[in-house]
Parts: structure tokens; C-alpha cells; sequence
């Protein structure tokens, strides 16, 4: 385990940069984190970091896109456009959680 510091916030990571402790994440730290990856958090950037909070509170797993369209009610190319590339890594790393199984 490593710990991350951005701006005066420490955060325990994995090797490949992923919290493992869920309670050091804040909206705050997100926005710092998504200017790292050139993006900006607006509602519509948060919207999904928030679902994927609740939701592996709840199920105890990080959602995959999958669950996100099927339970969060949120397009998949939506969530493309919002974090090219990998979406599903991008917002489980922002929203301070593992990264979703299945995810290389």
C-alpha cells in the first residue's frame, strides 16, 4: 500500500493508484484528482462518481459500466464523452474506489 498526497490531502492507494481506504475520499479531493486528467468536474461529470459511491456502498463491489446503464440509468456513450478512453477506471479512481472487476 502507498500513500498519495495532493494538496494537503493524503490518500492510501494501491499499486496502480487506486483507494483502498473508501472514508479519505471527499468531493474536494475529486476535482483535484480530475484536473490531473484535464478533466472538469461540473453536476454532469459528478453525477456518476456520486451513483458509484452509493451503489458499492451498498453492493459492496465498484460498479461496472454495465451496472451503471442498468441501475444508475446512465448511457454508456454518455459516460464516454464525460471520461474518454476508460470511463469505468477514470470515475472509480475519481470517486476514490477500487477499480471495477472485469477492468484491465
Amino acid at each position: 500500500m502507498h500513500t498519495n498526497t495532493l494538496n494537503g490531502r493524503s490518500f492510501d492507494v494501491d499499486g496502480e493508484g487506486f483507494f483502498t481506504v473508501r472514508d479519505q475520499w471527499s468531493e474536494e479531493l475529486a476535482h483535484d484528482l480530475a484536473a490531473l486528467i484535464g478533466v472538469e468536474l461540473d453536476e454532469e461529470h459528478l453525477a456518476p462518481l456520486l451513483f458509484m459511491r452509493k451503489d458499492a456502498g451498498d453492493e459492496g463491489n465498484t460498479p461496472t459500466l454495465r451496472r451503471m446503464q442498468t441501475v444508475g440509468g446512465f448511457e454508456v456513450r454518455d459516460l464516454y464523452r464525460l471520461y474518454p478512453g476508460k470511463p469505468a477506471k477514470k470515475m472509480a479512481w475519481l470517486a476514490g474506489l477500487p477499480k471495477p472487476v472485469g477492468c484491465v
